[in-house]
């Protein structure tokens, strides 16, 4: 079954249990993938993450409730997962602006999302160029946080860049000296480790130099990437964003290839000197399993 039907397996399913609790761990199962890959997919196609996406249908339907039914707000909260009516009203005028008692007392206005479902609209470029690449086992020596998707897209961005303004970070840049690592050629990288067992479906976003952990600073964390293969696109890092929507939102689709488990994306940074950092070429690997 291709993945657009399991992705679509998946969305008929979030329908279905609107008014339950819907974990990430059953929606990747029904679409046959890891919550980390499913995650990414879903964002990359909709540009919104799953769980915002799954709040904004329940709050859809909640206030058409509110105003074509006597029901109870608390009798709402509860239909829709939320044992406090006060963190269900705040929810509620997160999304429509106003107070449930609002919405049912008068003719305010209501935010309507609607459904998403595949085939989406394509990009427009129908060329991703990609390269397959098997490379070893290596490690990334630096700092880390622990996201899970909607922290990210919310807050990711700005802590890296306070990040690289600090004095850490000239530490961290000293490690290698700018120089290329052994097996990724690059001077600067990030990877993204998904954690499946985890139950707040987090990953790890690890923010380093390629390092031998015999050379590593006491002062930085070491991950070791495991060998793999990847699939290797490249772009700079002013459409990075555009290309990682691409390969997930489009490239895995068209292709067939199914993204391989719990093993990170790697971003390799190639700094250009005199030249402003959106200029920065970038080489995004994401593991793959390959086709038989």
């Amino acid at each position: 079954m291709s993945l657009e039907k399991r992705m679509n397996l998946s969305i008929a399913y979030i329908e279905e249990n609107l008014d339950g609790r819907i974990s990430i761990d059953d929606l990747a199962k029904v679409a046959s993938c890891s919550k980390f890959h499913f995650q990414r997919v879903f964002l990359s196609c909709f540009d919104i993450t799953v769980s915002d996406y799954i709040r904004k249908r329940k709050f859809t339907l909640a206030a058409v409730d509110l105003v074509s039914t006597q029901m109870s707000v608390m009798e709402i909260a509860s239909k829709y997962g939320y044992d406090s009516p006060n963190a269900f009203t705040r929810a509620f005028r997160r999304v429509h602006g106003d107070n449930p008692s609002v919405v049912r007392s008068s003719q305010a206005k209501m935010a309507t999302h609607r459904r998403v479902s595949f085939p989406i609209e394509k990009s427009g470029n129908d060329i991703v160029d990609y390269t397959i690449l098997e490379r070893p086992s290596f490690n990334i020596v630096g700092k880390s946080k622990k996201f899970n998707f909607d922290e990210f897209v919310k807050s990711g961005p700005k802590f890296w860049k306070e990040y690289v303004g600090s004095s850490e970070y000239k530490e961290l840049s000293q490690l290698n000296r700018g120089r290329p690592g052994s097996v990724s050629g690059a001077p600067l990288l990030t990877a993204y480790f998904p954690e499946d067992k985890s139950k707040n479906d987090n990953f790890i976003d690890v923010f380093g130099v390629e390092c031998s952990s015999d050379a590593a600073s006491p002062s930085f964390e070491s991950h070791q990437v495991p060998a793999a293969t990847y699939a290797e696109f490249n772009c700079s890092y002013r459409n990075s964003m555009k290309t990682n929507r691409a390969i997930y939102g489009e490239w895995f689709s068209a292709t067939g290839y199914e993204r391989d488990h719990d093993k990170p994306d790697v971003v390799a940074y190639f700094p250009m000197p005199y030249r402003h950092f959106s200029d920065m070429n970038i080489r995004w690997w994401v593991p793959i399993i390959a086709k038989g």
